[in-house]
């Protein structure tokens, strides 16, 4: 269903692009949050469409607050599991962006348009069942795979950061590493909490964190989602 949806949508944006209506709904965009949403709806898993729209793929809420930090802090330092167009998005805004992704083909992709502020690492999973302890993804397809070495290549990063998303694979254990490596006065995004395992783990942080649930329109998806902003108590 996603497959045809997705194909659907790259056909109507050929379509206009053909009959000349793509530039008029680029510049809706450009003065505009409801045009620049309708134009992102044009733009679902488009790498460099979305890119050139500069927006990440969390909550338009979620963006503004998370734009509106980094302008606050000199030079923030970034770091993300999960890579996209979010990467190039924060690398716009932060002092440096390092992105943590499982996939290397994707990771190949991402790594030429990525400003100079700006890396991905590509932490491939490797089988369960050469684990005695695996770090497991409960997304279908993932079930096999052991994601410890992408989940703890923080541990391998010098110093803490001012921002982390968690937006990738093995959430769980990423945010439970997260929490140990945000500065004081720091942020942790965590995307996509209409998911019940996410609330879980956000809920296991306890008072350790202060949560603020964003909701709402969400760049290039015609249906809402919730990500989360967590601040580590003092």
């Amino acid at each position: 269903m996603k497959d045809l949806y997705v194909r659907g949508v790259r056909g109507v944006r050929s379509g206009l692009e053909q009959v000349g209506l793509l530039d008029p709904l680029d510049r809706w965009a450009a003065r505009s949050d409801a045009g620049a949403w309708t134009r992102s709806l044009l733009a679902v898993y488009d790498l460099h469409d979305l890119i050139a729209l500069d927006v990440p793929w969390w909550t338009y809420e979620a963006a503004g607050k998370v734009a509106r930090f980094l302008a606050s802090r000199d030079d923030a330092r970034v770091l993300e599991w999960g890579s996209g167009a979010s990467s190039v998005w924060l690398a716009r805004r932060a002092g440096s962006v390092t992105s943590i992704e499982h996939d290397p083909e994707w990771a190949a992709e991402i790594a030429p348009v990525l400003p100079s502020n700006a890396q991905v690492i590509a932490v491939p999973p490797t089988l369960a069942s050469q684990s005695s302890e695996p770090i497991r993804s409960a997304k279908k397809g993932f079930e096999g795979l052991d994601f410890r070495d992408y989940v703890e290549a923080i541990d391998r990063q010098h110093g803490d950061f001012d921002l982390v998303v968690v937006d990738g694979r093995a959430r769980e254990a990423c945010l439970a590493r997260a929490i140990e490596r945000v500065v004081p006065g720091g942020m942790i995004v965590v995307d996509n909490v209409e998911r019940a395992r996410y609330r879980a783990a956000i809920a296991r942080l306890g008072t350790r964190v202060t949560v603020d649930w964003t909701s709402g329109l969400t760049p290039s998806l015609p249906y809402p989602t919730r990500t989360a902003l967590l601040r580590p108590e003092a």
